[in-house]
């Protein structure tokens, strides 16, 4: 029973936070925004080496299936890293913490771009897909004209 403890605590490896102009945006345990990038929507690892010094990947120990927050959680699962340990995956793309970012609620590395042994990565922060709707302008019909 030794290898539960990652869920002993009754904490969601990745949950899901609202982030101010960005939307429902999924967090680690600490709340720091998770991330995904384009090259890797397959599910194929391709961040490695020099990358996982700047783009840290969420993994979990051994055979462990990822826990998250009910409205997620059958979107989890794993990919076997190159290095044989197992990342967090969501919707089939690995996920990984920006370790420039500040703390929670900073989403800096939203659409940053970078290149490591020669292959280029475009990075998005991983959301729901519900985001928080923008202010309206104007769409009250006073002032429309006269």
């Amino acid at each position: 029973m030794g290898s539960g403890q990652d869920s002993a605590s009754g904490n969601d490896q990745v949950s899901v936070s609202d982030v101010n102009g960005v939307g429902n945006v999924l967090v680690d345990a600490k709340g720091d925004a998770l991330y995904s990038s384009e090259q890797e929507a397959g599910g194929m690892v391709l961040c490695t080496g020099g990358c996982t010094a700047i783009w840290d990947p969420l993994t979990v120990h051994g055979s462990t299936t990822p826990v998250g927050a009910t409205s997620i959680d059958g979107m989890l699962g794993t990919v076997e890293r190159p290095d044989g340990a197992r990342q967090i995956t969501f919707d089939g793309a690995p996920l990984y913490r920006f370790t420039v970012d500040s703390g929670p609620g900073d989403v800096s590395g939203n659409g940053a771009t970078d290149s490591f042994g020669g292959r280029q990565f475009t990075w998005h922060v991983a959301t729901t897909g519900t985001t928080t709707p923008a202010p309206s302008s104007g769409g009250t019909g006073y002032g429309n004209g006269y």
